[in-house]
């Protein structure tokens, strides 16, 4: 059912006007656009995103809904170095007033309160988590089974660093800020050592990242069904 309600929403487009933009971190920034009153999503879940303001190859790009479905925004959050891509420079040259399109939000990343999970984020593959989180939080208690977040960054500088600390007060959360590959290895043992095969296991990230470290659960006897994975690209 989730396939077809997807490839509904593929086909419907909106426009978004943005209201603001800033600098989450060094070469990270944040793009806030308005919500369109029909616009829903599940925490988690992607949208495509296309250029409108300019004629640009590849003017459409799959990008994580950073916001929750409760916020009144469109969140996008995206690192962009030194001589992006088309579609990234352009991001950049948009002022407040001027719109993209977004088709979905689509995706099944996204998490079910029916048994423990843990949420492994790679550099900028926090901005799944950072929806679903919010989401829980303004839920409040309809959300009981443990989450623990493990947020790997080897630049140490844990974007959203701030919300996510709030979002820990609530009970069934905990949060853990990593900079290293071994110090994430331990942390995801201890997880599977306590919950077994009853864990829900989500990772985001760079792709090579999410791979890896979904190979690490595979030969740890984590099975497959119990993974899910959103490999994020440069472009």
């Amino acid at each position: 059912m989730s396939f077809f309600k997807d490839m509904i929403a593929v086909f419907k487009k909106r426009e978004l006007l943005l209201l603001e933009r800033y600098e989450e971190a060094e070469g990270v920034y944040t793009f806030l656009f308005e919500k369109p009153d029909d616009l829903t999503w599940e925490a988690g879940q992607h949208g495509l995103f296309t250029i409108t303001h300019k004629k640009i190859k590849n003017a459409t790009r799959p990008f994580t809904v950073a916001s929750a479905p409760v916020e009144n925004v469109v969140k996008l959050t995206m690192r962009i170095k030194d001589n992006p891509s088309d579609f990234k420079q352009e991001m950049l040259e948009l002022k407040q007033g001027m719109k993209i399109s977004i088709s979905g939000p689509v995706g099944s990343f996204h998490l079910e309160n029916n048994s423990p999970s843990i949420l492994i984020a790679g550099g900028i593959g926090i901005t799944p988590f950072r929806s679903i989180l919010k989401q829980i939080e303004a839920e409040g208690s309809l959300h009981e089974n443990p989450i623990h977040l493990l947020y790997l960054d080897s630049d140490k500088s844990h974007i959203f660093k701030d919300e996510l600390d709030e979002i820990a007060n609530y009970p069934a959360i905990h949060v853990t800020y990593l900079d290293t590959r071994e110090d994430l290895h331990q942390e995801i043992n201890q997880f599977s050592d306590l919950y077994q095969n009853n864990g829900n296991y989500f990772i985001a990230g760079p792709k090579t990242m999410v791979e890896s470290i979904s190979s690490h659960l595979r030969n740890n006897d984590v099975p497959k069904r119990n993974i899910k994975k959103d490999a994020f690209f440069g472009y």
